[in-house]
C-alpha cells in the first residue's frame, strides 16, 4: 500500500500550496451549506405599568441565496418555563434540511392564558416582518412544539384567521401557519389525564395544577383559586379542541404510547376531531415512548419530523433577491 506522501506526489498533490511531506490530503465535497446562529433575537417587548419585559428567540439561518421556509419551535415545560434554547438536536436537523429555525420564549405562569399564545402569534409576525433579513419565504411558516409547546403550537394552528389573539407588534403582518407540528401536546386542558389513575386525575382537578394557573390564575385577595373542573367553559376557550371551526394547516400529530404525564388520547382526539373536518392530519404513535424521554431524540423522530415539513412547506426556491440569503445584511 503506498504511503500518503507517495499518493500525494503520485497524483501531484505535493504541489498544493502549504504541502508537507507526511500531510494528509483531504478533499471536501460541499454538500452542506453553513448555518448561521442567531441568538439573542429580542422578538417583543412586554410592557407594564413599571416593568418591561423582553422576549427572546434564537434563529438558525442556512446561509443560501434562496428563500427558505421557516419553522418556530416553542419550549414546553408544564406552563411553568420557555426555555427555547433545548431540543437543538431537532433545531440543528431542520437547518440542515434548509430551514430558518428559530426558537422562541413566551411567557408562562404566573402569566395567563391568553398571554403565551398572543406572545407566539407575535413570534410568527415577526418572522413575516423581518423575512427579507433572514431569506425567509414568508408564505411558509410552520411550528413546532413539545408538551406545553405542543399546546401553543396547536392553537396557532387552530387559530388561524381569528384576529382576537393578534396584540401586539407588526399588526400589518398575518399571523396565520402554514404547518403544525405537535410532540406530546395537550389538545384540551379539560382532561390532560384522561384514562390516568385516579389519583392522578385529582391532581388535574386541583386548582394548583398548572393548566388551572394557566386558566384562572393564583389565588389572591378574595380569589380562592378554581380548577379546571370549576369553569370548563373558560379551559375549552383555551384549548386547541376548542377551536375546530374553519379550515385548518396540516398538522402532525406525534405522541408516546407510555406516557403518563399527557395522555396519549389528547393527540388521538384532537387527530380524530381534525380528520371528521376533512382537515389534513397526520398521526404518529410512538410505541414506548414516555414523554420527553430519550426515544424523542433519536434520528427516527427527527428525520420524520424533518421529511413531514419539506412534503407540507417545500424545497427552499430561489431567490430574485440575492441579500436576503445574508442574514448579516439588515441587521
Amino acid at each position: 500500500m503506498l504511503s500518503i506522501a507517495t499518493t500525494a506526489i503520485a497524483t501531484g498533490q505535493d504541489q498544493l500550496p502549504g504541502y508537507a511531506q507526511g500531510a494528509e490530503i483531504l478533499h471536501v465535497n460541499t454538500r452542506q451549506d453553513q448555518i448561521d446562529n442567531i441568538g439573542d433575537v429580542v422578538y417583543h417587548q412586554v410592557k407594564n405599568m413599571r416593568s418591561v419585559r423582553q422576549l427572546h428567540m434564537s434563529l438558525l439561518v442556512p446561509r443560501t441565496d434562496k428563500l427558505k421556509p421557516a419553522i418556530i419551535y416553542f419550549p414546553g415545560v408544564g406552563f411553568l418555563t420557555a426555555e427555547h434554547d433545548k431540543f437543538i438536536s431537532m433545531r440543528l436537523a431542520l437547518a440542515e434540511a434548509g430551514f430558518v429555525v428559530a426558537a422562541a420564549e413566551y411567557r408562562t405562569i404566573p402569566d395567563v392564558f391568553p398571554a403565551p399564545v398572543l406572545d407566539a402569534k407575535t413570534a410568527v409576525r415577526y418572522l413575516r416582518q423581518h423575512a427579507s433579513e433572514y431569506g425567509i419565504d414568508p408564505t411558509r411558516i410552520g411550528v413546532l412544539g413539545d408538551s406545553a409547546g405542543g399546546w401553543l403550537a396547536q392553537m396557532l394552528g387552530t387559530t388561524n384567521g381569528d384576529k382576537s389573539f393578534d396584540k401586539g407588534d407588526f399588526p400589518d403582518q398575518s399571523s396565520d401557519v402554514q404547518a403544525v407540528a405537535t410532540l406530546y401536546g395537550i389538545s384540551d386542558l379539560r382532561s390532560i389525564g384522561e384514562g390516568f389513575p385516579d389519583a392522578i386525575q385529582n391532581v388535574h382537578r386541583s386548582p394548583a395544577a398548572t393548566e388551572a394557573l394557566l386558566v384562572n390564575g393564583t389565588a389572591f385577595r378574595n380569589f380562592a383559586g378554581a380548577s379546571v373542573i370549576d369553569q370548563p367553559e373558560k379551559a375549552l376557550y383555551a384549548s386547541p379542541i376548542g377551536h375546530l371551526n374553519g379550515a385548518k394547516p396540516p398538522f402532525l400529530i406525534m405522541h408516546g404510547s407510555k406516557d403518563t404525564l399527557v395522555s396519549p388520547e389528547q393527540s388521538a382526539n384532537l387527530y380524530n376531531a381534525l380528520h371528521k373536518a376533512h382537515d389534513r392530519a397526520d398521526y404518529v404513535l410512538v410505541e414506548g415512548a414516555e414523554h420527553g424521554d430519550y426515544r424523542w431524540y433519536q434520528p427516527e423522530v427527527i428525520s420524520k419530523v424533518t421529511r413531514w415539513f419539506r412534503q407540507v412547506l417545500g424545497e427552499p426556491v430561489k431567490s430574485q433577491n440575492l441579500s436576503a440569503a445574508d442574514p448579516d445584511a439588515n441587521l
